[in-house]
């Protein structure tokens, strides 16, 4: 049997490639109008003088250096900081405790997982403003608690004062968030192979020593891709500051995307583009330091 000519064969996959490039195609565009023009629209908005209704000038870097010299940006970024780093060590805590309970086998755990799934199915608007409610000092049911069990007699403004409004708010966004991890990591303690912990109880190892050198280096890449995924969603997350505090009192808890919003609402459209901006380094840093230890852990 011959072969096919050369200019034939080359035909052949001159049409391979471009029925794959025809396939591909309509996804690249839809990425492109949806996701890469915003993002570069955004970043070019952010140094010009742009407001509503009018296009605006090219201007450098000065609503960067009006940023930075506000007191309320470097509050917005310690809040935004302090928000991400002890909402996801509390939800890691929680995530991860109850995911080890419930992967034992105990008798109605299905129902026990539907029932801590709750909070994260639940609308976000409706769960900060649950929570809400649950803050006024008057008929809020902390309170209540509190007052009628003799624990604190004076009412407390969760909300209103600087010495509690952060608390307030990460208690809210973990109880939001922890089901999340919790699934995450459930998911992960299935998959790691039980003959691993069978051989570790046959050397002896006690119930720690299995769970530090088997468990957790099982679970740690979901720990990874979740730590990820959590932190862009809480450092981007509006409702659970707006919806309870609007970034007050004073901004006590006033986070980067409140801070861009309140630049939309005066309709100066470049400074809340630069706000961000801004926001893009830190999030970047965070997505390449997930990465390579995913990548180490691989190699």
């Amino acid at each position: 049997m011959t072969d096919l000519p050369i200019p034939r064969r080359r035909n052949a996959g001159w049409r391979t490639r471009a029925f794959a490039y025809a396939l591909v195609a309509p996804v690249v565009l839809l990425i492109l109008g949806l996701v890469a023009y915003p993002f570069l629209f955004a970043i070019w908005v952010s140094f010009t003088d742009m407001v509503v209704g009018s296009v605006g000038q090219f201007i450098g870097f000065r609503n960067f250096e009006y940023l930075a010299g506000t007191a309320t940006f470097w509050s917005a970024i310690w809040n935004t900081i302090t928000i991400v780093l002890v909402s996801d060590i509390l939800k890691l805590g929680i995530g991860l405790g109850l995911a080890l309970l419930v992967h034992q086998h105990l008798p109605g755990r299905g129902l026990f997982r539907s029932f801590l799934m709750l909070p994260w199915a639940m609308p976000a608007f409706v769960a900060f403003l649950t929570w809400r409610v649950l803050y006024q000092p008057i008929g809020g049911g902390f309170n209540l608690i509190l007052t009628q069990t003799g624990i604190h007699t004076e009412v407390i403004d969760f909300l209103g004062q600087r010495s509690t409004a952060m608390a307030s708010v990460i208690a809210a966004s973990v109880w939001r968030g922890f089901p999340f991890w919790f699934v995450s990591i459930l998911a992960a303690l299935q998959s790691v192979p039980r003959e691993l912990h069978e051989a570790a109880i046959v050397d002896g190892a006690s119930t720690w020593q299995r769970f530090w050198n088997v468990t957790l280096p099982g679970i740690m890449p979901v720990i990874i891709v979740t730590t990820l995924l959590s932190s862009i969603w809480t450092a981007n997350g509006f409702e659970h500051v707006w919806l309870l505090t609007a970034g007050g009192p004073s901004d006590a808890t006033m986070v980067f995307p409140v801070l861009a919003y309140f630049g939309m609402q005066t309709q100066r459209i470049g400074e809340a583009a630069a706000v961000s901006v801004y926001m893009l380094p830190v999030l970047g840093i965070l997505v390449i330091f997930a990465t390579s230890l995913m990548m180490r852990r691989d190699e």
